[in-house]
């Protein structure tokens, strides 16, 4: 897979590529701001670009514009947002724009390198990846009669590792059950959320933007 890694934190942007490499990703490009990632994308057409919400020159929002960009030039390449605070509002508002081949993790998360590598390999798949710090976030805030309502805790559950972005085999392992007992989980909740008609990887996503929208 071919990667650009974009942070301004010289530091930070190494080392990410640094175990990427070793992990027998290609990095294809590295930037250190919004402008150079963009032209960077442009030239290398990767098939992911990881990228830091906080750039310059403002530090805000920089990161989130530009990966909103490239996802709009660039369908076909992945991008995984990287930020050092829980802000849900950030993800909700990529994750709604382009469900498929996005995702969010706090940036403490991709030094260990099998979450990062899951990650990058769930967003080429089309999936949406988000960080578990934030689906406790917004599971606690959910509002009054949400569709999740009609969901059984055990279905929340999955549903919350769905959003996490692991695959039914994974969940099964996490909550110590068979793959077979998942399924028909998931199956409950794509039912229960209306998702009845699309391809099984379209519906995750789906679910997940549901989850996130309540």
């Amino acid at each position: 897979m071919r990667v650009i890694v974009a942070d301004d934190v010289m530091l930070t942007r190494a080392g990410i590529a640094r175990l990427l490499t070793d992990a027998g990703f290609e990095v294809v490009g590295e930037a250190a701001d919004p402008d150079e990632l963009l032209r960077k994308v442009r030239a290398q057409k990767p098939d992911a670009a990881i990228v830091d919400i906080r750039m310059p020159p403002t530090h805000t929002d920089e990161g989130l514009v530009a990966a909103a960009a490239i996802r709009a030039e660039f369908p076909q390449t992945a991008v995984l947002i990287l930020s050092s605070y829980v802000e849900p509002s950030y993800a909700m508002q990529l994750v709604e724009q382009y469900p498929e081949r996005s995702g969010y993790l706090l940036k403490e998360r991709v030094f260990d390198v099998a979450i990062l590598v899951d990650a990058l390999r769930r967003l080429a798949d089309g999936e949406t990846v988000v960080d578990p710090t934030i689906v406790s976030r917004l599971f606690g805030r959910r509002r009054q009669h949400s569709p999740l309502d009609e969901l059984t805790p055990r279905e929340r559950e999955v549903l919350a590792l769905v959003a996490e972005g692991l695959s039914n085999r994974a969940i099964a392992e996490r909550l110590v059950v068979t793959e077979r007992t998942v399924e028909a989980h998931v199956s409950q909740v794509f039912l229960k959320l209306g998702l009845q008609d699309t391809r099984d990887a379209h519906r995750r996503v789906l679910a997940v933007l549901a989850f996130l929208r309540t």
